[in-house]
Formats: structure tokens, C-alpha cells, sequence
């Protein structure tokens, strides 16, 4: 008996994404499904970032899809075509998109200290590092450390529009206040400046295309925070926290704010989840045990992993090396890697079940 298209679609729902946790049928992931004499050929466009997987999951369809066919007197050649198309996702009510930009990642916490910069570098520079097209804007005014830890310096020249240049490293293009005032130099805004020069980073830097935009934002829910979250259009929150009761009780407040403002949240990140001896790999949880983990529970939300302290994190971050761009990648940079992996995947999945807002410019 002949091998029909069917039979392949078929087997194709019985196949499940590692990123997504769908099937490859439902996730809208199955393009087209050609069957002929003597060769099967399926092609798969993925919704999120996996320049380095298309190698395995290629082959776990094709060898998969084989299995069926294997019975056959002559068995067909299967080809599996892999590429992948970044989609814009909905945002709050009112709040206009960005001309070029698809999606808008906020990083936030309820408390500085946590480890919210430190996610924001390494998801910027994991999701490029999977082929997306990202940028990365410093949100914390008052505070900025993302020149530091992407080991960026100089100043934003305009462009042809007459817009800001951002810089780029690590294939990310950041921009930060830090790149305008003397090394140094206190900045002491109160909260509507703060959220008038985010906004002004939005409209007046010349981004481009981007697959995705992670904003920085300053930590706690003031006034700052509350502007931003209304008025920027925001795809998704991803919540940073320490396993301490401390932590999750500020983040609880992050959650409620975005919440109010119609923000759809990620998921939580635990940060500093464990120590990772850097001689013996042991793990001992200094600040506590899966509250994070419990605090993503309790609220419904998705637990989207735990980073463990690690020195290499430090080291990286005080010389410009994110610990997702090091040579020999270390316990919490492959458990970032991870982090971006599942963020960008969850945000498929939206996608693929909701109607794609067209881009229109910001007011």
C-alpha cells in the first residue's frame, strides 16, 4: 500500500516539538507534505529561533517519518526542509507597535539585586545566537550595567533619518543612557523622565528589523514602571527572582502590575537557584529552594527555569562576555541558553493561536 500524504500529517501529530510541547500538526509548524514515486519531501517552518537545532530536530522528523515508510518494498528517500519565521504577537490594548520591531521582551523584578540584567544580556544574545534578529534596550535609567556587561563602548551616531545608531556586539544592537553621559555622572530623573527617555529610545533609535526587542526595565513597580508598561507595546514579561522569600514577595508585585496592564507573563526565571562549585559541579542552594518554582506554580505561570550562581557569570559580565558568548560555557550559561529557548518557543505558540497584529508606527 502507497504512503499518502495523510499518513504522513498523521504521524506528524504524533511527533512533539521539544521546544513547544506541541506537535508539529497543531503548532502550524507542517507547510507542506509533497509524496512521490520515490521520495518524500515535508517542510517545516519553525515559528521561533533554532539555527542550532534545525540539524536535530531535521533528523528526528526524517528518522521518524521513515519508521512509517520503512515497511514499504521500496522504502522512499525522506527530506525534511527546516527553516524558521518569526512572527509579530499581540500586545496590550491601545498601545501602538513599533514600525520593524515584531516583538517586545520585558525583563522585570520586584527588587534590584536579583539578577534582572544579567537574564536580559544573555536572552539577547542567546536568541541572536539562534538566528534571530534582536536588539536590546538599557531600561534602567538610573542604573544602567548593559554597556558594562555587553562590553560596549563609544556613542550612538545618527543616521541617515536623522535617528540614533544603536551599537552592536554578540549580533545585538543595544542601546543605553550610559552611552550619553560621562562616566561617572549620576542620573537623577524622577519617574516620568525616566519613562519619556524609554519611550524616546523607542521612536528615535533606527532599529531596523528585529525579531525581537528585550527591554531592561528598572526594577520595582513606581511610577516608572506603570508608564512603561502602558505605554510600551510589550509581547510578553519574563519575571526575575531569587529562591528568598524577600525576592518573591517583591516580584509578587511585578506580576499584579503587569497583570493590570494586560501584559501576558512568560513565565518566572529563578536566579541564583544554587551555588555551582567551580572544582567539584556540587550545587548547594545558599538562598533558599525552589521558590521560584513555587511562586510560578502558585500563580499559574510557567516556571522557565533556574540559574544557578556561577563564577563565570561574574567574570563575564565584569568584562564584557556575557556567559552565553564564552568560549567553554559554564552551568548557568547553558541553563540561559535554555531559558531562551523556552521564552521564544512559548511565544510560538501564541502566535500560532492568535491573529498577527499588523505593525503600524507609534503615536
Amino acid at each position: 500500500m502507497a504512503i499518502t500524504e495523510a499518513d504522513i500529517q498523521t504521524r506528524l501529530r504524533a511527533l512533539i516539538d521539544p521546544n513547544t510541547g506541541k506537535d508539529f500538526v497543531s503548532g502550524k509548524a507542517v507547510k507542506k507534505i509533497q509524496v512521490g514515486a520515490g521520495d518524500v519531501v515535508v517542510d517545516i517552518q519553525l515559528g521561533y529561533p533554532a539555527k542550532t537545532q534545525h540539524d536535530h530536530l531535521r533528523k528526528m522528523i526524517a528518522d521518524d517519518v521513515a519508521k512509517l515508510t520503512a515497511q514499504l518494498p521500496n522504502p522512499p528517500r525522506v527530506t525534511v526542509n527546516m527553516s524558521q519565521k518569526i512572527t509579530s504577537h499581540s500586545v496590550q490594548r491601545g498601545v501602538k507597535l513599533i514600525p520593524g520591531v515584531k516583538n517586545i521582551i520585558a525583563v522585570a523584578s520586584g527588587k534590584g539585586g536579583v539578577g534582572k540584567s544579567t537574564v536580559s544580556v544573555n536572552l539577547a544574545v542567546a536568541l541572536a545566537q539562534a538566528g534571530a534578529s534582536v536588539g536590546l534596550l538599557d531600561g534602567d535609567i538610573t542604573g544602567p550595567n548593559i554597556p558594562l556587561m555587553m562590553g560596549i563602548e563609544g556613542q550612538p551616531k545618527a543616521s541617515a533619518n536623522n535617528k540614533i545608531t544603536p551599537l552592536e556586539r554578540y549580533g545585538v544592537k543595544t542601546i543605553s543612557i550610559q552611552f550619553f553621559v560621562p562616566e561617572g555622572q549620576p542620573i537623577v530623573w524622577r519617574g516620568p523622565l525616566v519613562g519619556g527617555a524609554i519611550q524616546q529610545f523607542l521612536r528615535d533609535v533606527e532599529w531596523g528589523e528585529l525579531d525581537y526587542l528585550v527591554i531592561d526595565l528598572p526594577p520595582g513597580t513606581s511610577d516608572a514602571q506603570l508608564t512603561l508598561a502602558q505605554a510600551v507595546p510589550i509581547s510578553g514579561a519574563v519575571l526575575v527572582t531569587t529562591p528568598q522569600e524577600v525576592s518573591l514577595s517583591d516580584v509578587t508585585k511585578a506580576l499584579a502590575m503587569f497583570q493590570r496592564m494586560s501584559v501576558p507573563v512568560l513565565g518566572v526565571v529563578e536566579n541564583m537557584t544554587a551555588f555551582a562549585c567551580p572544582h567539584c559541579g556540587e550545587l548547594t542552594e545558599i538562598f533558599g529552594r525552589g521558590g521560584g518554582e513555587r511562586f510560578a506554580a502558585k500563580h499559574g505561570l510557567e516556571y522557565l527555569g533556574g540559574v544557578p550562581l556561577d563564577i563565570t557569570v561574574r567574570q563575564g559580565g565584569d568584562v564584557g562576555v556575557p556567559a552565553v558568548a564564552q568560549r567553554e560555557p559554564g552551568p548557568a550559561a547553558r541553563a540561559l541558553t535554555a531559558v531562551a529557548q523556552t521564552v521564544a518557543a512559548r511565544m510560538s505558540v501564541r502566535a500560532a493561536t492568535a491573529e498577527t497584529r499588523p505593525l503600524i508606527s507609534i503615536s
